[in-house]
Parts: structure tokens; C-alpha cells; sequence
């Protein structure tokens, strides 16, 4: 069984940035700049932008964190948002989710200038996507992608299995392994909530991305041996052995399952980290298109 690192690979793609910026900036090329709008106090969102934070200085990257508070309306927001669409010095942006219930979400989302929605998730970078253009590939798809490929996981012709088919992690893995693409080409089905004999179809896969939110969901025996395990859950279970009163767990069984593994995330270390390190690939992107 070999692990799949995420943290170990998210340090990796973050020191290529790195050496990416420099370089940018020794031609005396425009500095990345990626800024964050956060609304109200939530503390797994703070947490998160903050990381983001420091992910951006560790790189070398600009960064600005717009902070608003909970009762900041639609309106305001919607304004905030114009603002960072119509500055030539930042390349990318995100509004940190979830927003205040009085919020429209996707109203917010449709208002990101699509150049800079580093996040991808506006629907004309989804749109892309699913056409295999070029485009943002929303983070966690994105750092998916980047395990499979820096493991040498072969997909090209295996039967993949994805569990959950939300519009953040689910239906776009569903779309870009199926792609004629080199970390794609294979066959894959999209299984949810109301899938009958999952079991029957998950002991067919060769690879399964478990995204559904359920702790501990996939068990050893709804997998086949050698199999490819991508974990995407991540959930606070109650453990009072644990110094914080909590442990960390994922949507896979994993202390079973890896036993019948040839490749699989841990949680935490596995697709975690590769998140923000996507994102700040993405905001690279980003500036190098603006500075042409």
C-alpha cells in the first residue's frame, strides 16, 4: 500500500511556485496577488482563509484579506466583489463559503469575474471545464488530478467509481477522468444518495473518490483488492481520548480499507493540503495570463 501525500506533495508544488515567482519577478513581472473576501466569524473559515494567508507569503505571492462582518448585506458584498473585478493588480480572487444565510451564495458566485475566479466555480469556468478548455479547475478536482498524476496512478481504461456528485468535488471529478486527457480516459460512474446495490458497483472499481460527507462510509468489504482509494471527507468524530476532544476522520473506513489498497489518501495529510496548493497554482495562472 502506498500512501498518497498530500501533504508531502502540496510542499512540493508550493516550492515550484515559489521558484516560478522568483523568477517572474527577476524579469520584473508582476507579482501574483490573490485576495480573499471572508463574511461574519466562522471559525473553520477564518482558520482556512488564514492558512491561505500564509500560504500566499510563503510563495512570495501578494495577498489582501477583505473582512466583513456578519451583517454585511447582499449589496454590500455584491460592491466588494465589483471592486476586486475592476483592480488590474489582483489576479484572483475567492468569497470564503459558506456566506451568512441572507446571502444568495450563487448569486454571489455568478458576480466573480469569471478571469478571475480562481476558485472555479463560476458556471463559465465549470462550462470550460466540462468542454476540456482551458480554464480554472476548481481546487480540489484540481488536486486530485495532481496526486493521480504524481503517483503514476494509471486511469486510462480503469473503472473509477465517484461517490457524491456535488458541484465542488463529485460531478467535476465525474467529468474530467472521463476526459481524454492524460490523468483521465477512464470509465467512470457517478454514484449518490439514491443509488441501489453500491456495493455491487464500488467492487468493481479499480479507483473510488469518496466525497459524500459520511464518516467512515466505504468499508473493506464494499473494495476490491489493489484498488485506488481517494478520500475527500473530512469530519469531526467526538473522541475523548484526544487532547481537543476530537478526531479527524474521512468518508473511508481507512484502517480496513488500506489493507486492500495499492494507493490511498490519509485524512488529514491526503487531499486536504492539495487544496490551497491548487489554488495558488491557479492564481499563477491567473497572473501569467494578465501579464501577456
Amino acid at each position: 500500500m502506498i500512501l498518497l501525500d498530500g501533504k508531502k506533495t502540496s510542499a512540493d508544488i508550493k516550492e515550484e511556485i515559489a521558484l516560478d515567482v522568483l523568477d517572474l519577478k527577476n524579469q520584473d513581472k508582476k507579482t501574483p496577488h490573490l485576495a480573499a473576501i471572508i463574511v461574519g466569524n466562522d471559525g473553520a473559515s477564518l482558520t482556512y482563509v488564514n492558512a491561505k494567508v500564509k500560504a500566499c507569503d510563503r510563495v512570495g505571492f501578494e495577498s489582501s484579506l477583505i473582512r466583513l462582518s456578519e451583517e454585511t448585506t447582499e449589496e454590500e458584498l455584491l460592491n466588494e466583489i465589483a471592486i476586486l473585478n475592476i483592480d488590474n493588480d489582483i489576479d484572483g480572487f475567492i468569497v470564503q463559503l459558506p456566506l451568512p444565510d441572507h446571502i444568495d451564495e450563487q448569486k454571489v458566485l455568478m458576480a466573480v469575474n469569471p478571469d478571475k475566479d480562481v476558485d472555479g466555480f463560476h458556471p463559465t469556468n465549470v462550462g470550460k471545464m466540462a468542454l476540456n478548455l482551458p480554464t480554472f479547475i476548481s481546487a480540489t478536482p484540481f488536486g486530485i488530478l495532481e496526486l493521480l498524476d504524481r503517483y503514476n496512478v494509471e486511469t486510462s481504461g480503469k473503472n473509477v467509481v465517484v461517490i457524491g456528485r456535488s458541484h465542488i468535488v463529485g460531478s467535476p471529478m465525474s467529468i474530467l477522468l472521463a476526459q481524454k486527457r492524460k490523468i483521465g480516459n477512464a470509465t467512470v460512474t457517478l454514484t449518490h444518495s439514491r443509488t441501489k446495490n453500491l456495493k455491487e458497483i464500488t467492487l468493481q472499481a479499480d479507483i473510488i473518490i469518496a466525497a459524500l460527507g459520511i464518516p467512515e462510509f466505504l468499508k473493506a468489504d464494499m473494495v476490491k483488492d489493489n484498488v485506488t482509494v481517494i478520500d475527500v471527507g473530512i469530519t469531526r468524530v467526538a473522541d475523548s481520548s484526544k487532547k481537543r476532544g476530537f478526531r479527524l476522520v474521512g468518508d473511508v473506513a481507512f484502517n480496513e480499507v488500506s489493507e486492500k489498497s495499492a494507493f490511498i489518501t490519509p485524512v488529514p495529510g491526503g487531499v486536504g493540503p492539495m487544496t490551497i496548493a491548487m489554488l495558488l497554482k491557479n492564481t499563477l495562472l491567473a497572473c501569467k495570463r494578465n501579464d501577456l
